[in-house]
């Protein structure tokens, strides 16, 4: 290659790189003037917006947050408030289910006892463990005849058992004592059967379930057919009077294994529970002493009864009596229960149980032994019946300041009997 052809070919070169150069610069340009719209000068400006905008959009969002925040404790809180609530009803409902294990477990109990007795074949066991039935089988509920009381007893009774008061505008004061004492001690399945406008009334405004009756019969008659008719519909019914304070509930303390299962009138354990009597006939000579078994009458004022054949047996034949003589319920009660069958007469075959009588407890055990004693003062009945006692109002006033409120004097200034 000559000397002027190697000049050409660099300064060909050269110029070539200079075009090169050229292009570089103007694409370092553009790319400057993408990054850096403002100028390198004006960059801290732009950084200075950037700022500005991000911390509008941190306060933005910490605004929004707290808004969320406080939605979401409201959210909680009435969450908290559900949840609450349905822990209430579920206490609720593991109270009447333990109830109704507890009944079931008796039934089962109950059912096979018939089972062994009403079998085809009967064969008695070993020396000792033979046992009679006492429990009858329970009867099939009818609707059909009151389907008012029907439709009523489903929303008041709770596993199928309800307490039934009857009360008219004469016993109101009594009445009102007694609901507090229901109502204190959390009794939900309790029925006022009001006989005439001013109970209903007293009822309505205070929130008491309540039945009418179209009955025409005395208090003491007409109660015996109401019943029948909460036993037909298959429920078990605790009877009480007015006069009557509760400090438990009386369906915990309940055995369920007899048709009846009533207090006593009774004052210790020989009056209440039974006892030989001896009776002294001096002309017979030898023969001159004869045994008696003694017992202090049922009290028709407070008793539980199964929805059983011998129950409305029962209630029927007291009634019936009733209607057709002027008779004190109570010796007409006792004596259908207790009298057997001989010639001319069959006697009602009813089991029976006499309740605890410091439990179920009668004013007579309670002003003439418990108030006196002062371990048994200790002990709080289920019930006090202020059967024996005219002044009753005042004394039922005397047994929730004693039990309720605690005024140990409560009961002091009373006599043991009435004045």
């Amino acid at each position: 290659m000559t000397m002027a052809g190697r000049r050409d070919r660099l300064h060909h070169l050269r110029g070539s790189r200079i075009a090169i150069a050229i292009l570089v610069g103007i694409l370092i340009g553009c790319i400057c003037t993408v990054l850096f719209p403002d100028g390198f000068f004006n960059s801290g400006s732009s950084f200075t917006v950037n700022e500005q905008r991000l911390s509008q959009s941190t306060t933005s969002k910490v605004g929004q947050a707290s808004c969320e925040s406080s939605e979401r404790v409201k959210m909680l809180k009435s969450d908290f408030a559900l949840i609450s609530e349905k822990n209430a009803e579920l206490r609720k409902q593991v109270r009447e289910l333990t109830g109704k294990v507890r009944l079931a477990q008796q039934d089962t109990e109950n059912a096979r006892k018939q089972v062994l007795v009403l079998g085809t074949e009967i064969k008695a066991g070993s020396f000792g463990t033979v046992k009679s039935l006492r429990t009858n089988p329970t009867v099939v509920s009818d609707e059909s005849f009151n389907p008012r009381l029907a439709k009523l007893l489903e929303k008041v009774a709770v596993n199928n058992e309800i307490i039934v008061v009857l009360a008219n505008s004469n016993v109101k004061p009594m009445l009102e004592v007694q609901i507090a004492s229901v109502k204190r001690v959390g009794i939900q399945n309790y029925l006022v059967v009001a006989l005439d406008d001013s109970v209903e009334s007293f009822c309505k405004s205070n929130g008491v379930a309540y039945y009418t009756s179209g009955g025409n019969h005395t208090v003491s008659g007409l109660k015996f057919r109401v019943l029948r008719e909460f036993l037909q519909l298959g429920y078990g019914v605790l009877l009480s009077n007015v006069d009557i304070v509760f400090l438990q509930n009386p369906f915990g303390h309940l055995y369920r294994d007899s048709d009846v299962e009533t207090t006593s009138d009774g004052h210790d354990n020989s009056t209440a529970y039974g006892f030989n009597n001896g009776f002294d006939e001096p002309s017979m000579g030898w023969a001159r002493y004869a045994h008696t078994m003694r017992i202090w009458v049922f009290n028709s004022g407070f008793f539980y009864l199964r929805p059983t054949l011998p129950s409305i047996e029962l209630l029927d034949r007291v009634a019936d009596t009733l209607s057709k003589a002027d008779a004190w319920d109570q010796a007409v009660f006792n004596e259908q229960l207790f009298y057997p069958s001989h010639p001319g007469y069959t006697g009602l075959h009813a089991s029976k149980r006499v309740m605890d009588m410091y439990e179920f407890m009668n004013s007579k055990v309670l002003f003439k032994t418990v108030r006196k004693d002062h371990e048994l003062k200790k002990l709080k009945p289920v019930i006090v019946h202020l059967n024996y006692h005219p002044d009753k109002l005042s004394r039922m006033q005397a047994v929730v300041e004693f039990y309720v409120n605690g005024k140990q004097d409560a009961l002091d200034s009373f006599p043991d009997g009435s004045e």
